[in-house]
């Protein structure tokens, strides 16, 4: 069995977490050249390029991509030679706190007991550190070796404009994916941070859809689309939506869906979360 020294984790997972929210991927600023190349309006032209300039500098500088920092969501994936203990995980927490204290974050944390915190009446902890991260993510890989954390950092946008819910599918993928563009096309005439990437995971219960919606964000590719992928892209970017609204021929960028088991049912439960123009905010460590 490998084990790992809980500085090393706390180091790797403050830089990954920068990294996250600080870097688009080589696929995703490919993605963007590929769309300005394909933009015929001005102003969207516009809106494309500097939202990649945007991004070089929050490259270069290590800097926040966006003012709307997000809250981390951690994945973490072990291979069956690896261990985490309870030492390990505290460890990630910590350094998911100095990662948010380095970027920094925007301080977002609210004070108080449930009450005061659904009202968000006892006002907010001023320390980027004080943003706890959503629940842990465990999934096994068949990699026996691995042990690998993926972080996003999630927008509040985008989350109000998703959507978890049950489809009746009719046996049918198409029927599922008519529902999803249905949703799709509200959202993204309304998130007005454009373009999107529509993240879409289907399972078995509320819960499972929105794991796999996670998963796809963590696992997608800006290169790679699966049929029903690029059938949703093609059919969204006829809405003109465009770059911040602006109109134009680029309104979402790609699609990534996982789905998952699922089970005997006339239903299927499916978790759409349209990201921002700089969403996925993503980034992995190997331990």
């Amino acid at each position: 069995m490998i084990n790992i020294n809980s500085d090393e984790i706390r180091k790797k997972v403050a830089e990954t977490l920068v990294n996250a929210s600080s870097v688009f991927s080589e696929d995703k600023l490919a993605a963007y050249e590929k769309a300005l190349e394909a933009e015929t309006e001005p102003l969207a032209a516009w809106a494309l390029d500097t939202i990649r300039d945007n991004a070089l500098t929050a490259r270069k500088d290590h800097s926040p991509l966006c003012d709307d920092t997000g809250i981390p969501h951690l994945l973490l994936e072990i291979g069956r030679n690896r261990i985490l203990t309870g030492e390990g995980l505290l460890a990630i927490h910590e350094g998911v706190a100095s990662g948010l204290a380095l970027l920094p974050g925007r301080p977002m944390a609210i004070r108080g007991d449930d009450v005061e915190r659904v009202s968000q009446s006892a006002g907010l902890y001023p320390e980027s550190e004080t943003v706890v991260p959503a629940p842990v993510q465990i999934i096994h890989s068949d990699d026996e070796n691995r042990l690998r954390l993926t972080v996003l950092m999630q927008g509040g946008g985008p989350e109000i404009r998703a959507k978890t819910y049950r489809i009746f599918h009719r046996h049918s993928m198409d029927v599922v994916v008519e529902e999803i563009l249905s949703w799709a096309r509200e959202s993204i005439s309304q998130l007005g941070c454009t373009p999107c990437t529509i993240a879409v995971g289907i399972g078995r219960s509320h819960y499972e859809a929105s794991a796999m919606m996670l998963q796809a964000m963590a696992e997608g590719n800006y290169e790679k689309q699966s049929a029903y992928e690029k059938r949703i892209t093609d059919a969204l970017n006829q809405t003109k939506v465009g770059s911040m609204g602006l109109g134009g021929k680029v309104s979402v960028l790609a699609t990534f869906m996982k789905v998952g088991p699922q089970r005997a049912s006339g239903v299927r439960i499916v978790c759409m979360r349209p990201c921002c123009c700089f969403e996925p905010r993503v980034s992995r460590a190997d331990f």
